[in-house]
């Protein structure tokens, strides 16, 4: 596997402690529309579906509080821990092969992170303060009314914003329900929740009004792999420098020879993350193309090809790819839908019921008067059926009877139940010692569930 170098040596900045401020002048372009129908899609499916419900039950609930999880209205418990094995491993799989293929286009058009920073708080920005020249500009000049005014303006609508995702994002940890009621009722009823929101709010809001640009360079994790994952085949927004250099103006009646760069500093005035894309692949970039549509603008007005920037591949941009493989691309696809036709069959081969079936501590078999032996079992139940669920138990070995101590007949919504039974056999029927045999818990004519246990009895007491 060839190994792609990636630059992260400050980009030619100079080095300071302390932070530079990126003022990213507003994009535009063919690139920037479809992010845009992208972001606001997803920005619209965030905010709408934790009030969906289905079957009565959230589409998305993650409530870790509660050791409860909603996915597409089915309800997910501590017991079905290796359903969600399988789904992070499917997540971790997607992550790399997308990486591999594609580079970090997740970054760019589909993490909430640069989704709601540049399709919301910076489309804000510059609807209040203007474009980056007039930002930077009046941010270098001593404060004045209209500065402070505008600066209180940006700022209340940021938090407003902050306290509305803080919200939703809460709804998908305790359901749209508990936080309907947080709202509504009053505040000294709900005191940990207010201080949640409001906690949330405040990271929200420093997130997206100042540290910005930090969480993908710095913070995020996924960044950081992309120097592992990425080779000379994985398609990634690069600078074609073999047709670009040596940069410099496109003049008339000159022999001095320039390549197709006319060195606007655009695709850098554009970044969101304040790299100049034509020092080669870097960690910075994540994919959002807003280099490339500028770019294209500028060889649309001299009369050049486009592309300039574009996706590329290192191998193609160093002219060493000669051939292209797909093989660790079909690889990873190959390993990706046999992980999601497992979790496909988990899923809808979930049973409704938990149980777990054990013999009674310190107890052995009973010999009983009317000729017949007995053995003390505890059933645990828990209903996973997000509904009130009748049941019954019933032994699939027509030699055993089912005797129950605390007769329990239905199991409440969420809830579960303690049951103590016994098994009895009449001495005539039993063969050997040990006897597996199987319980099945029906709701109505349904088996739900199905659990295994041994049956213990002296053969020969006839």
């Amino acid at each position: 596997m060839s190994t792609v170098v990636v630059n992260n040596a400050n980009n030619g900045r100079p080095k300071s402690k302390k932070r530079q401020w990126i003022y990213a002048k507003k994009p535009q372009g063919a690139l920037y529309k479809k992010r845009q129908w992208v972001g606001y899609t997803l920005l619209l499916f965030l905010f709408v579906a934790p009030f969906i419900k289905v079957n009565g039950e959230p589409f998305l609930m993650f409530n870790v509080i509660e050791r409860k999880f909603s996915i597409l209205g089915n309800l997910f418990y501590p017991q079905d821990l290796y359903i969600f094995v399988f789904g992070m491993l499917i997540v971790m799989v997607c992550v790399v092969l997308f990486t591999v293929v594609f580079g970090r286009v997740w970054c760019g058009w589909t993490c909430p992170q640069t989704i709601f920073l540049e399709l919301i708080f910076r489309r804000i920005e510059y609807w209040i303060e203007g474009d980056w020249q007039q930002q930077k500009k009046r941010n270098d000049v001593p404060d004045t009314d209209q500065k402070q005014l505008k600066k209180v303006l940006k700022h209340s609508i940021f938090l407003i914003i902050s306290f509305l995702i803080s919200n939703i994002f809460l709804s998908y940890i305790i359901g749209s329900d508990a936080l309907i009621k947080i709202i509504t009722d009053p505040l000294d009823q709900h005191i940990g929740g207010l201080i949640s929101i409001i906690l949330f709010t405040l990271v929200f809001y420093a997130v997206f009004a100042y540290v910005r640009e930090i969480v993908c360079i710095a913070i995020c994790p996924y960044g950081r792999l992309q120097g592992v994952l990425l080779d000379d085949q994985s398609l990634t927004v690069a600078y074609d420098h073999r047709r670009g250099e040596p940069r410099g103006k496109q003049q008339k009646n000159t022999t001095v020879s320039h390549g197709d760069c006319v060195d606007c500093k655009l695709c850098v005035h554009v970044c969101p993350t304040g790299i100049d894309i034509r020092k080669g692949l870097q960690l910075e970039c994540v994919s959002c193309t807003a280099c490339i549509d500028a770019c294209d603008a500028v060889m649309g007005k001299i009369g050049k090809p486009k592309k300039l920037i574009g996706f590329y591949s290192m191998g193609e941009i160093e002219g060493t790819l000669e051939k292209k493989s797909n093989i660790r691309a079909i690889a990873y696809s190959i390993v990706l839908v046999l992980l999601m036709s497992v979790f496909a069959f988990l899923l809808f081969n979930r049973s409704e019921v938990d149980g777990r079936l054990l013999r009674a501590k310190g107890s052995t078999y009973q010999l009983r008067d009317d000729k017949t032996i007995s053995n003390l079992y505890a059933l645990e139940l828990v209903n996973k059926s997000g509904k009130e669920m009748p049941f019954k138990l019933v032994c699939e070995d027509p030699r055993l009877r089912i005797q129950l101590v605390n007769p329990i007949q239905k199991l409440s919504k969420d809830g579960h139940a303690t049951l103590s039974f016994f098994l009895i056999m009449a001495n005539k029927d039993v063969e050997t010692y040990k006897s597996n045999i199987k319980l099945s818990i029906y709701s109505g004519d349904k088996k739900v569930e199905s659990l295994k246990t041994t049956f213990i009895a002296p053969p020969g007491m006839n």
